[in-house]
């Protein structure tokens, strides 16, 4: 197994964390971990990441209010992720060929 220096992997999680001030929006209940497109009208709460910890900063009334409290740093946070190398994938496999050779049988003679 490959590892990578301490360092470069640091640098990489540095680079996903969000920034101090940094704001989300949460569906209120049970489920928080809901998508968007799920319930657009209910509740949603902000919070604030202060470093170490998402915090309640505030409430909004539905989606829509709160893509506009928080769109700015959705976004930031959406550039800052790096998407996977495609050079890492494994080589493709060859093709699955018979061992033996395959003969059609002759037609039966009338």
């Amino acid at each position: 197994m490959d590892d990578e220096p301490l360092e470069q992997w640091a640098a990489r999680r540095e680079q996903r964390r969000p920034a101090p001030g940094e704001r989300r929006a949460m569906p209120l209940g049970d489920d928080s971990e809901r998508g968007s497109h799920v319930g657009p009208d209910a509740p949603r709460g902000i919070q604030e990441w202060d470093g170490h910890q998402w915090a309640p900063a505030g409430i909004a009334e539905d989606f829509t209010t709160a893509a506009a409290e928080t769109g700015e740093d959705a976004m930031a946070r959406a550039e800052r992720v790096p998407l996977p190398k495609f050079g890492k994938l494994p080589a493709r496999p060859e093709p699955w060929r018979p061992t033996e050779v395959f003969r059609r049988p002759a037609p039966p003679r009338s």
